[in-house]
Parts: structure tokens; C-alpha cells; sequence
């Protein structure tokens, strides 16, 4: 398993995996995808097994207790205090092969590297007890949810 930097190439793939992982979300837009990974090249990547892509992770810089909404396009800010982990999409050819953890532990390194004390993401579709095994816990917020799934929470790893 490798874990290597996002090219021009790789966002049909990366967008299919969006469509096999989130039945239940309208997909998000390439351009809401790419600002992300414009924002924050190094925390952004994809998961490859023997050469081809079977996940992505996009996670960039923001604000702690105030989650961006779906398909908004971000853009840099000097002032976020948390890695927002916007998604890890594997693909069924990736499950159970550790590529979440191995995307987790690289996430938290950036995270640390970048003197951020935590990561924040919203959990959906049932995701909440897996995040919670690796470490976060429901936050409550003010922000609502709405356009997430209707189990959607948000959730805080301190690192």
C-alpha cells in the first residue's frame, strides 16, 4: 500500500470512489473536491494498492467547532486552529487492508507538524463508532448539519 501525493490524473477515480462510498449524499462537485486539495496539498492523497487508486483522503486546515458545509468551495485562511478531516473514501478493494489507519496515523503527524492540537471532522452514515474507536468524541456545536446525512455529528480528535 502506498500512499503518494494527489495528481491531475487521479480525480476520475477519486470521484468514483465518492459515488461507491456516500450512496446517501448528493456527490459533491469536483471544484468543492479540488479547493480542498488546492488548500492543502500535503494533507491530501491518495491510497494506492499494487498501482492503482483504492482511496483518498482530503483534509486541509480550519476552524475548531465549525465544520465547512458540503460542496463548499474553501479557501485558505491563516487563522484555522484544527485539521479538518473532510474525508477518507476507500474503495471496497481497500477494506480491511489498514489503509484508514495508515491514513489516520499520516493525517496526525501532519497535524502535529503543523502545531494543530486536534482534528475535526463530521461523521455520517453510521461513522460515528468508527471514529469513536480511533479516538474522537461527539461535539456538540452550534453549526447546524443539515445538507449531511440526518445521522451526521461532528467529532474532535485531541492530538
Amino acid at each position: 500500500m502506498k500512499l503518494r501525493s494527489i495528481s491531475c490524473d487521479d480525480w476520475a477515480e477519486i470521484l468514483l470512489i465518492q459515488d461507491e462510498c456516500y450512496p446517501d449524499l448528493e456527490p459533491e462537485s469536483l471544484q468543492a473536491l479540488q479547493s480542498k486539495w488546492r488548500v492543502s496539498p500535503l494533507s491530501c492523497f491518495v491510497i494506492e494498492i499494487h498501482k492503482q487508486v483504492v482511496g483518498y483522503c482530503l483534509a486541509h486546515p480550519w476552524h475548531l467547532g465549525n465544520p465547512p458545509s458540503l460542496e463548499q468551495v474553501i479557501t485558505a485562511d491563516k487563522q484555522a486552529n484544527s485539521l479538518y478531516l473532510h474525508d477518507i473514501a476507500l474503495s471496497a478493494k481497500a477494506q480491511g487492508k489498514g489503509a484508514g489507519q495508515a491514513a489516520l496515523k499520516k493525517l496526525m503527524q501532519l497535524a502535529k507538524q503543523s502545531a494543530y492540537s486536534s482534528l475535526s471532522l463530521v461523521a455520517v452514515q453510521g461513522a460515528s463508532s468508527y471514529w469513536m474507536k480511533q479516538g474522537f468524541v461527539v461535539q456538540e456545536i452550534e453549526k447546524s448539519l443539515t445538507g449531511y446525512t440526518p445521522d451526521a455529528c461532528y467529532m474532535v480528535l485531541e492530538i
